[in-house]
């Protein structure tokens, strides 16, 4: 075997007994400080102490400096495989006080009352927030607008493919036409709520609304009635996010080889049929990662209703992404608002396992 078949291999290395024990003495001791820390913060969080902390920021130094010692133990205990374990322990560190620390915390403020225009503060107040989200049509009303705008994704990726196939085929200006088609994606949300819902749909000066007029349309109100505004709503999203998936399927039909309907073409197949039995069930894997990733920025769908219609009229645009983000900005309700987004994240994360292992049983070739 030559050396270089060597360098994967991790030997044991011979650690002396001290260098091990020091090493647990630091995570072990750091560790000791860190929940310390958190323990007295706790106390004078609830008021049963008064330790003079002014904020959290003795907590995260202690979180830094045991994070710092476990990296050094990891290579004082078990040398080179330490070192190794210095590649990954980091991020994992990073992701601990960016992710799982505020999500703790939030919990905390989620069972609690906590109004920023109330004098009292933050209470805790039980189960209180889960009658209320219970009791709430509102929010309701927002999770079953989420059930419509993602039934949209349906004919988003028909129009996506579509125009994957048009582009994909040898048509003139064909690289001209790519780029037009990618502009949607380039704008903001934001700019395109502003550019259409408030400019060219607006019901007095839209030169949309002015067309409606001279077609006859005598009160051209997009966002008056709600299923109305819910579909320009839809529209707006669309033309903002079909070009994403557009640009992966084009990408999966130029992966195709030629060779398979050249073959079907000499064996007598209308292009129909090559669609169904060729370009569709090769495409199956591109086009339901193209559509779970659609459903995730559509989950997220916030910025145009906010600037175009702020969930009216009566709630039958809100999503509810743009119901929490009022509660905070208009109610100033930060524990009921923190509630509702736990529970969504909850509903998030398990819809998408359900529909991920739905897609890798579809994906999955049959025998």
């Amino acid at each position: 075997m030559s050396s270089k078949e060597y360098l994967h291999i991790v030997t044991q290395d011979h650690i002396p007994v001290q260098k091990m024990r020091f090493g647990r003495v630091l995570i072990w001791g750091s560790a000791g400080i860190f929940f310390c820390l958190v323990f007295l913060q706790l106390l004078q969080q609830n008021g049963v102490a008064d330790f003079k902390f002014s904020n959290w920021r003795p907590t995260l130094y202690a979180y830094g400096f045991w994070a710092i010692c476990l990296c050094a133990a990891q290579v004082l205990m078990y040398g080179e495989r330490g070192k190794r374990t210095l590649f990954v322990l980091p991020a994992v560190l990073f992701v601990i006080s960016m992710v799982v620390f505020p999500l703790i915390f939030a919990l905390g403020i989620a069972f609690s009352s906590w109004n920023l225009s109330s004098p009292d503060g933050r209470q805790f107040n039980g189960l209180d927030n889960v009658w209320e989200m219970w009791a709430d049509p509102f929010y309701w009303n927002a999770l079953k607008n989420m059930v419509w705008y993602i039934l949209a994704i349906i004919p988003e990726y028909a129009i996506a493919f579509g125009l994957a196939i048009l582009l994909n085929a040898q048509i003139r200006a064909r690289k001209f036409f790519r780029v037009a088609f990618l502009m949607p994606l380039m704008l903001s949300p934001v700019a395109v709520s502003w550019m259409i819902g408030k400019s060219m749909l607006e019901i007095r000066f839209g030169p949309i609304s002015r067309l409606a007029r001279t077609l006859g349309w005598d009160n051209p109100s997009f966002f008056g009635s709600g299923e109305i505004a819910r579909g320009m709503i839809m529209m707006m999203d669309a033309w903002t996010f079909i070009p994403f998936m557009m640009i992966m399927i084009l990408a999966g039909l130029q992966a195709i080889p030629k060779e398979l309907h050249e073959a079907a073409e000499v064996d007598g197949a209308p292009p129909w049929k090559r669609f169904w039995e060729i370009t569709f069930p090769l495409m199956l894997p591109v086009s339901i990662t193209a559509i779970l990733i659609r459903i995730i920025f559509k989950l997220k769908l916030a910025d145009i209703i906010i600037n175009v219609t702020s969930g009216g009229p009566g709630g039958a645009t809100d999503s509810v992404t743009s119901f929490i983000y009022r509660e905070y900005r208009d109610r100033s309700n930060v524990g009921y608002g923190t509630f509702l987004a736990i529970v969504y994240l909850v509903i998030i994360v398990i819809f998408m396992t359900v529909l991920m292992k739905l897609a890798d049983r579809w994906m999955k070739p049959r025998y």
